[in-house]
């Protein structure tokens, strides 16, 4: 048995090293630059360590689709994001069936872990490979979904000790999938019934979250009115045992502001409207702007000129201590801070500037900075950095300090989200 793991981000590489640590595994991927790196050890998302990477053992890296034409299993792990419509962008994962079925056999199974809306798996990816290979789906080769669970800069909850939930396009193929992962993940798998309720399974996970965080977000809005501090509001309830623990702030990353639009995309197809879902989406959207008016308020407040003004922010990332900056909702408070003409400086010791300035249009600061030098400074993300910084230098009678995820001492700042 040889596997090839199709795409190397965050969720692919640790998958890879896992497989390659047992079984003869080559972990394919585009990018030339990124797979030049995992030869020489250097893991860019520090998902995986360089000793992590040097005991996989029977584990390979290549660009070339030659290199993995002899595999028995491909395992797809691609990104699956949104258009600027807020619907599915499925060309990676096309992209990548298309490459697999140039190179599939009689007897091959595919698996899918991207996270995708249920069916899109046999109804866009299946045609995919019966197109390019000219097999035939459930008689020259089989399917299998097992819905990515990872999650970035997460260093207890890891692949191998989260359950993985899998499936397969036959009870013969689907016990296949099942054996395979149960041989590289300790904490265990759940075989679904059938890869739609494994798709669906993945993608209301992180709606759930989603409308979870939408509905703490909507109460800081309302608290904001009421001029009560949301955070004491939070701790005080959460003395009683059943209370969910949820905290307002900018929801992004690759999952919980993505996966409740493939839902809501797949309802609509086929003839309902999502109502809840699709209103935490626009909620939770929307605090980046409520953020950077609040700072315009304060400023004003604090008898500052708007526009000229310089603000500091702190993290650009999706969250705290990881380098992922993918789909961060970051940028929302930066564009209408901008657009009210105030001065924005940005500084993240977490994230890789080149990234950022591909990604983003922005420039990182390279050193971290003079607090004392801002008008505003705005608290976005909670790296450890920012939680051990000396705040002596501020001052809170001139300076407006929005504090979004609520790690500085009250005293010191106006507004916590």
């Amino acid at each position: 048995m040889k596997l090839a793991i199709i795409g190397l981000g965050y969720v692919g590489l640790p998958l890879a090293v896992e497989f390659g640590k047992r079984y003869e595994t080559v972990g394919f991927d585009i990018n030339a630059t990124r797979i030049e790196e995992l030869q020489r050890g250097i893991d860019r998302t520090l998902e995986v360590s360089q000793e992590e990477l040097s005991a996989a053992k029977k584990l390979s890296f290549t660009t070339s689709i030659e290199d993995i034409r002899d595999a028995t299993i491909y395992i797809v792990t691609v990104p699956t994001p949104i258009d600027a419509h807020k619907n599915p962008d499925l060309s990676p994962l096309i992209m990548a069936s298309r490459t697999v079925g140039r190179v599939l056999k009689k007897g091959d199974i595919v698996i899918y872990e991207s996270t995708v809306y249920p069916g899109c798996t046999e109804e866009v990816c299946v045609p995919e490979l019966e197109r390019e290979s000219g097999l035939k789906f459930n008689e020259d080769f089989f399917c299998g979904y097992s819905p990515e669970r990872i999650n970035p800069g997460d260093k207890e909850h890891r692949l191998p000790t989260i359950k993985k939930v899998t499936s397969g396009s036959t009870p013969e193929v689907a016990k296949r999938v099942d054996e395979l992962y149960k041989s590289i993940i300790p904490a265990g798998t759940h075989l679904a019934p059938s890869i739609k309720v494994a798709e669906a399974a993945k993608v209301i996970e992180n709606a759930q979250r989603d409308i979870n965080i939408a509905f703490v977000n909507e109460l800081a809005l309302i608290f904001d009115r009421l001029d009560i501090d949301t955070l004491e509001v939070l701790e005080a309830a959460g003395t009683k045992w059943n209370f969910l623990p949820f905290r307002p702030g900018l929801v992004g990353g690759h999952c919980i502001g993505v996966d409740p639009y493939y839902l809501a995309y797949k309802a609509k197809e086929v003839g309902y409207h999502p109502q809840v879902i699709l209103s935490g989406r626009r909620t939770n959207d929307e605090m980046g702007l409520f953020v950077a008016n609040k700072v315009v308020k304060l400023l004003i407040h604090k008898g500052h000129t708007v526009k000229g003004s310089k603000a500091l922010v702190l993290g650009i990332t999706f969250k705290e201590n990881c380098p992922d900056i993918r789909n961060s909702r970051v940028i929302d408070v930066i564009q209408e801070l901008r657009e009210f003409g105030i001065e924005v400086d940005l500084y993240d010791p977490w994230a890789d500037p080149a990234e950022v300035a591909h990604e983003y249009g922005l420039q990182l600061l390279s050193h971290q900075p003079d607090l004392s030098q801002y008008d505003s400074i705005i608290l976005a993300v909670a790296h450890d950095q920012f939680k051990q910084m000396d705040l002596a230098s501020l001052d809170p009678s001139r300076q407006v300090i929005f504090d979004i995820k609520g790690i500085w001492p009250k005293e010191m700042v106006d507004k916590r989200l």
